[in-house]
């Protein structure tokens, strides 16, 4: 598979979880979902920032990503050899924790996810 595929795939991918995450920022009811289910119902203000922040970090990770695989910001290409590196380990870090959540709806529905981008941005990784 080539990186700019593997890219997309991890953008489309990427998109689901960072408008999840927007959404139990903004109040979505879904707490059950996230965080190992440890709040049920809508977020507290302070989680829901913390939910922004995912966001953030999130689009991060898929500038860098994209950047890798060649498809935006190409004078960015030789910083992001190195950064892509640590979107994979911080991938990696979620695909564990979301295969050991004690929430059995939680890793049904997020660790297939979680694997997919861990999968797709080692492609990147590799890739150029």
């Amino acid at each position: 598979m080539a990186s700019g595929v593997a890219a997309t795939i991890f953008g489309a991918f990427l998109a689901v979880v960072a408008l999840f995450q927007l959404a139990l920022a903004l109040g979505a009811p879904w707490g059950h979902l996230a965080m190992g289910g440890a709040v049920p119902g809508a977020y507290p203000p302070g989680m829901r920032v913390a939910a922004l922040v995912q966001v953030a970090v999130l689009g991060l990770a898929g500038l860098i990503v994209f950047v890798r695989a060649g498809l935006v910001l190409p004078q960015w290409m030789p910083l992001s050899r190195r950064l892509v590196w640590g979107v994979v380990g911080l991938l990696a870090v979620s695909a564990v924790l979301n295969l050991i959540t004690p929430s059995p709806t939680e890793r049904l529905v997020w660790s297939p996810v979680a694997l997919i981008l861990l999968l797709s941005s080692l492609r990147v990784a590799l890739g150029r």
